[in-house]
């Protein structure tokens, strides 16, 4: 069952990842025993991660040998017209986000899925590497609209989701809604609002609705946030509380592009191809309802209940890792990931899944993204905090431990 050839088999930064973890090759699992996940975070000082004894690798090698085919459905849930209209849109899609964004191929698998799942991404790296450009191309390509919200210490919840204006014409109040109420929003240097306005923000994430004036205003759909942050500047932000961030489908860390990438960008800005905005005339696009169609193909894929088991397994391990990794590793979790994690990996391996070109989930699928889902979720104490060890570490290391189906 070969991967669709327009989406990266890597979802993480590091440029080449020979482990099985990051392989997208869906006929064999074969975990390494003696390195270290490759892509571990270079800034991490724990030593190496070894897996766990030679008992459960087995048990691994052993699942890793049975086909892929053994997680498909007895009858299909989606129907090969409804997979073929599914995937010439992801093309599409992929095509406009090409056209603008050089490189930042795990951004792009990520963007595709939170447009999917209808999940919020939280997209954190250094200025400059195409963040704005790429919700916006974003936007073009399904004709959405598109609004930008600049987050600062001064920015209030109203200038977010609206307030009521007194009309002296007509002498009653009229609502003007805030700029909340768009199908893409980006939110600026999200950490550097209040945490009065942040609140603000929780019903509009998970309710898909404002309230105004005792009002209730639904939000358009799709509705999506991206929200960004910068991970150098700490200065004057203010810290995003674990039940916001736990709202975020996924946090994707951005990395600067490769050289050759670079190079790419000076010639499409010499040539002109990057002057203009992104806008439905200049992008390729589908319509806004394929959306949805997209949303309920990726409810509708299969997943086995032995994937299911496996999903629990992991963010189980989250919450009592000294229970399947090495206490030196272990001893740098907090807390682990709530259920919103478990439902989030269902999400993001069906979206996975549908984007490859199957009505079926594979284990593959849920590993693509792991860290993805799981940076965010899991709270590393002030030890892992002094020693450099990153979430990625630990998440590593549990996806070695738990057996694949």
């Amino acid at each position: 069952m070969n991967p669709n050839p327009f989406i990266s088999a890597d979802q993480e930064p590091a440029p080449a990842q020979p482990d099985s973890l990051a392989s997208n090759n869906t006929s064999a699992v074969v975990p390494e025993v003696q390195s270290q996940p490759a892509n571990q975070p270079q800034l991490s000082t724990e030593p190496a991660v070894q897996p766990q004894p030679a008992t459960t690798l087995a048990t691994q090698s052993q699942s890793a040998a049975q086909p892929a085919t053994q997680f498909q459905p007895t009858s299909a849930p989606i129907s090969d017209d409804e997979l073929a209209a599914a995937n010439q849109n992801i093309q599409t899609v992929f095509d406009a986000f090409s056209s603008r964004v050089v490189g930042q191929e795990n951004l792009r698998t990520a963007l595709m899925v939170s447009l999917m799942t209808g999940g919020h991404i939280l997209l954190e790296s250094v200025p400059g590497l195409a963040k704005t450009t790429a919700v916006q191309t974003l936007a073009a390509s399904v004709q959405g609209s598109f609004k930008r919200i600049q987050c600062t210490p001064d920015l209030l919840p109203s200038d977010i989701i609206g307030t009521q204006i007194y009309d002296y014409n007509k002498g009653e109040f009229r609502t003007e809604l805030g700029p909340v109420h768009a199908n893409f929003v980006l939110l600026d240097e999200i950490n550097r609002s209040s945490a009065k306005t942040q609140s603000a923000m929780l019903e509009a994430m998970q309710e898909k609705q404002t309230s105004i004036g005792g009002q209730r205003y639904d939000l358009p759909k799709p509705f999506i946030v991206l929200a960004t942050q910068n991970p150098i500047e700490q200065e004057g932000t203010y810290e995003l509380p674990e039940a916001q961030l736990d709202r975020f489908l996924l946090k994707e860390v951005l990395s600067y592009p490769a050289p050759d990438e670079e190079l790419e960008i000076l010639k499409r800005i010499e040539s002109g191809k990057l002057s203009e905005a992104p806008n439905n005339s200049n992008t390729p696009n589908i319509e806004l309802a394929a959306v949805e169609t997209l949303q309920n193909l990726a409810q509708k894929v299969y997943i086995d209940d032995a994937i299911k088991n496996y999903i629990v397994k992991i963010v189980s391990a989250t919450r009592n890792p000294v229970s399947i990794i090495p206490s030196e590793t272990a001893r740098y979790v907090q807390y682990g990931a709530s259920p919103r994690a478990s439902i989030a990996f269902q999400q993001v391996a069906k979206a996975l899944a549908l984007i490859n070109g199957r009505n079926y989930v594979i284990p593959e699928d849920v590993k693509q993204l792991r860290h993805s889902v799981l940076r965010h979720r899991i709270i590393l104490n002030f030890e892992a905090i002094a020693d450099q060890v990153h979430p990625e570490v630990i998440i590593d290391s549990i996806f070695n431990a738990v057996p694949v189906p």
